[in-house]
């Protein structure tokens, strides 16, 4: 049987389950869309950039059981491609990028676009391969993807030259794609020590990340079992619904929200799973982590990287709580009385939200009321999607989500950019669900004009955009000891000139008064299958729990001479100028 690079290509993203391919056809890989337009099982979307592609497949691996794929040029599409692909490495997000490739048959060189993508990309893929025969494309591309879904997940690439995807050649039937990898599973002396730690412990809590989001049930058993207070990642945000009681919020060190810091504080033994203890999700490092820390990850070079655990697990989230759960119940662990931790918890939770929404404004959006009526006009199940900045942490702290991978948001590389484009691939893959991205203008203005990609494909999306005028976090971060916000202006963007242009509906939502009905417009013109984008005049002049700890927690570390400096040199200029 006689068959084309391209058409086995197909064949093989097929074969693993991939239901849409994000990028920009060219010279390089004209052949693979033409291959595409003939398949049933995947649709290939046109993007506006190849960033905002990348961004499109990561999150289709976040909210979906499938796999995010690129389908991009050699050279200008891969390196336009790298934020996203970054992003997927470092978030563990698997991710297939096919690229086209030059011709390998010809002996030419400088070729158009000739570039060692392999080389490039090291360092930001798990693997990448050059396929240069028709016998090894779809063997290829299952190791891709076998790679890419294997352990802790993240991004593959595949070039496909040239000539394999043109021309036809002799192959066989491509046979049918069979999973190989097998979790890795606790120990049974692991799960036993584990037991006698929690056992022994007066307090114990449950830290939470991304690697758990397949496990929410076994979390809340766990947590309802030990009676221990619960606490997220910032990746990990919707892992553990927080409508349930003894959830705190995301950390629980300096920067995190007085329910978790509170709840957290007597806390004498820590199981910690899917998380890797980041900068981010520590608030800089700052949170204690008691010496009886339980660590479960799949990843083993997560374990003791940044604090040492008495009992470090290699395995897979599922498996370890289930172990955990069973052993905890032969050993007769029964639920304690959570009466008192629940209250203050909540207690807690209601002082924090009515901080944020007891005086409303009639100049400016306040976050606190903006979040409120949002949650309180979204279903159960809608979907959150968020980019870098200001109104990441804003949201952490206060738009409850209660499914997980419902929530989504860049971390580790933590890439501007992120939220308008996986906003988009979230309701394409969901188009039965409610899907809201907030993102600040700065990250806004960086894919903004992807928004096209929803109108041509009448993709109901609500984009709100944080619009204040600066990148609000750094320019935070520089105005406490500086005073002066050097390049964190931005320029006047006229949002409804950018929904203009992209064929969304716009609406402005200018003061506390105009929160809920704003809303409600945007929402109802969703469901219509239209994009829409609300421009937000939001009110930055409190600061996130997250930001104030931050701050603390860096300048808490500096030598004494230093500190005394970065103080006198804020005081001086906040009050001489």
């Amino acid at each position: 049987m006689k068959r084309s690079g391209a058409w086995l290509a197909v064949r093989a993203l097929e074969e693993v389950g991939v239901r849409y391919t994000f990028g920009i056809p060219g010279v390089h890989n004209t052949e693979l869309y033409d291959a595409l337009a003939h398949s049933d099982k995947i649709d290939p979307i046109l993007v506006t950039h190849e960033q905002g592609a990348s961004f499109m497949g990561d999150a289709i691996s976040r909210v979906t059981d499938t796999i995010g794929c690129l389908m991009i040029v050699p050279a200008a599409g891969m390196t336009h491609a790298m934020s996203g692909i970054g992003e997927a490495y470092l978030d563990g997000i698997r991710l297939l990028v096919i690229s086209g490739g030059i011709r390998r048959d010809s002996g030419r060189r400088y070729q158009l676009h000739e570039l060692d993508q392999q080389r490039v990309l090291d360092g930001i893929t798990k693997a990448a391969f050059l396929v240069e025969r028709h016998e090894d494309v779809v063997s290829t591309i299952y190791e891709a993807y076998e790679i890419a879904t294997s352990g802790e997940p993240g991004p593959v690439f595949v070039e496909i030259a040239g000539d394999v995807q043109m021309f036809a050649a002799e192959v066989d039937d491509v046979p049918p794609y069979v999973r190989r990898y097998r979790p890795p599973e606790p120990r049974r002396e692991q799960i036993a020590e584990a037991v006698d730690l929690l056992l022994e412990a007066k307090q114990p809590g449950l830290y939470v990340g991304w690697g758990a989001r397949d496990a929410t049930a076994l979390s809340v058993e766990l947590a309802e079992l030990l009676g221990a207070p619960v606490s997220t990642t910032m990746q990990g945000l919707s892992v553990f619904p927080h409508d349930h009681p003894l959830h705190t919020g995301m950390g629980f060190g300096p920067s995190a929200v007085p329910a978790a810091q509170q709840a957290f504080k007597d806390v004498d033994c820590l199981v910690t799973v899917g998380a890797r203890f980041g900068e981010l999700a520590t608030g800089s490092y700052g949170m204690k982590i008691p010496e009886r820390l339980i660590h479960a990850d799949i990843n083993p070079e997560v374990l003791d990287a940044n604090y040492p655990a008495k009992v470090g697990v290699e395995s897979d989230a599922t498996l370890f709580l289930r172990a955990l759960v069973t052993a905890l119940r032969e050993r007769g662990a029964t639920p304690p009385d959570c009466t008192k931790l629940t209250r203050d918890i909540a207690d807690a939770k209601a002082k924090f939200f009515e901080s944020w929404t007891s005086k409303p404004s009639d100049e400016r959006v306040s976050p606190g009321i903006f979040f409120r009526d949002l949650r309180a006009r979204l279903d159960r199940d809608a979907y959150m999607v968020v980019d870098d900045g200001n109104h990441t942490f804003l949201a952490a702290e206060q738009f409850p989500v209660y499914e997980s991978k419902h929530f989504i948001s860049p971390t580790d590389f933590n890439c501007m950019g992120y939220c308008v484009p996986a906003t988009i691939a979230t309701k394409l893959a969901h188009p039965d669900k409610q899907v809201c991205g907030v993102v600040g203008d700065g990250a806004f203005m960086m894919t903004a004009f992807e928004i096209l990609t929803a109108a041509m494909n009448d993709i109901g999306a609500v984009f709100f955009i944080f619009h204040d005028g600066e990148l609000a976090q750094i320019s935070q971060f520089q105005h406490i000891p500086l005073k002066y916000k050097t390049c964190t202006i931005t320029g006047d963007l006229r949002v409804e000139g950018v929904a203009t242009a992209t064929g969304a509906a716009y609406l402005a939502m200018r003061h506390d008064g105009e929160v809920g009905a704003v809303i409600d417009e945007a929402l109802s013109i969703a469901a219509k299958g239209a994009p829409v984008i609300v421009d937000v005049n939001i009110d930055y002049s409190r600061k996130t729990a997250f930001t104030s700890g931050v701050v603390k927690v860096n300048l808490g570390r500096f030598p004494f001479r230093e500190k005394a400096r970065f103080i006198g040199r804020a005081l001086k200029r906040h009050t001489v100028g």
